[in-house]
């Protein structure tokens, strides 16, 4: 039996989980998601695939919380002049808050299409460009990321590959706002690892942005890039992750220079990649408390709630009029006297 076909038997397994499999679309050992306890028939290459392995859904049934699709968006980074990605988008008539999802040279891991799915499912417009597609993306990207982190101290975004991946997100970006059923006042970048260091790169040079959510990043090159920050920032990152704690102190040490709040939460005992179901370090209990602080701080930005309606006026009874001083009261009617009754 193979390990993806164990899915179908384990009655612990929630919407939106994901695990490592073969792909039954493209055969490919990778990514699939988890659909209301049965596979769906999506993977990293094939995410517009929806077909059911079984299903005893009736015709009628309501409409699903969101949909996926493939979209190209115009960019100058590529030698086509656009590039990929795969778009979720609720259902619900509304203009929708967007959220971009920036991926490191890895792409549409486990852990970003967990993020898309639960970002989708509360409301947001969510766009996860996929570099698996991108023409000249591949090793000597993930050579140069982890090397000048590695090597000079942080993630060199001025440099020529992190700074095409820059301004590809923020082609993206741009695309999002662009579309008929969004709000393009209410926006956000969210990324992991060095994903979440190319993310703050999009935030610093994007000053629309409404609110910045970052997981575990590593330390960047400059070390200062996060003072033109101009959006609120929610920092997550586990105790037990040096480079996320290094990351954090580049943060913290220009937090004063900027007008937006930036907000730190630590996860105890987690790791480096605590998010990655197809992970060692990732830890169930971690991940959910993880994600359910990630999405009330993008609500809270993002998803106001309405103003109070203002309290009805109230009616104040006419004050009654006080007998100048030395008057005397107007004597009341005499009260007749109730017969008595006869026994």
């Amino acid at each position: 039996m193979r390990d993806d076909d164990k899915l179908l038997d384990l009655p612990e397994v929630e919407f939106g989980s994901g695990v490592v499999g073969v792909c039954d679309i493209c055969g490919t050992r990778q990514a699939v998601v988890v659909l209301n306890k049965e596979r769906f028939k999506l993977c990293v290459l094939d995410f517009l695939n929806k077909t059911w392995i079984k299903s005893d859904k009736k015709p009628g049934v309501p409409a699903p919380l969101y949909r996926s699709e493939r979209v190209w968006f115009e960019t100058e980074t590529t030698g086509s002049g656009r590039a990929s990605a795969v778009l979720l988008s609720p259902t619900k008539v509304v203009k929708h808050p967007v959220v971009l999802v920036t991926p490191d040279v890895f792409g549409l891991t486990t852990t970003l299409l967990d993020a898309g799915i639960r970002f989708a499912r509360e409301g947001f417009e969510v766009l996860l460009p996929d570099l698996t597609k991108v023409d000249g993306v591949g090793a000597s990207y993930l050579v140069a990321l982890r090397s000048t982190a590695m090597l000079r101290g942080g993630v060199s975004v001025e440099s020529g590959r992190a700074g095409r991946l820059t301004r590809l997100y923020g082609d993206a970006l741009e695309y999002l706002r662009e579309r008929e059923m969004v709000d393009p006042a209410k926006s956000a970048v969210f990324g992991t690892s060095y994903g979440a260091s190319l993310a703050l790169a999009v935030a610093a040079r994007d000053t629309r942005l409404t609110a910045v959510a970052l997981a575990y990043p590593v330390p960047v090159r400059p070390a200062r890039l996060g003072h033109l920050v101009t959006a609120p920032l929610f920092f997550l990152a586990g105790s037990r992750d040096p480079a996320a704690a290094r990351a954090r102190r580049q943060l913290e040490a220009v937090r004063g220079e900027t007008k937006s709040p930036f907000e730190f939460a630590t996860i105890e005992g987690a790791r480096h990649d605590f998010l990655s179901r197809d992970l060692r370090a990732y830890d169930l209990a971690r991940a959910e408390e993880s994600w359910g602080r990630l999405l009330s701080f993008l609500k809270q930005w993002l998803m106001p709630p309405p103003p109070r309606p203002p309290p009805p006026p109230v009616s104040r009874a006419s004050p009654v009029p006080l007998s100048p001083p030395g008057a005397s009261a107007k004597p009341s009617a005499p009260v007749a006297a109730r017969p008595a009754s006869s026994s």
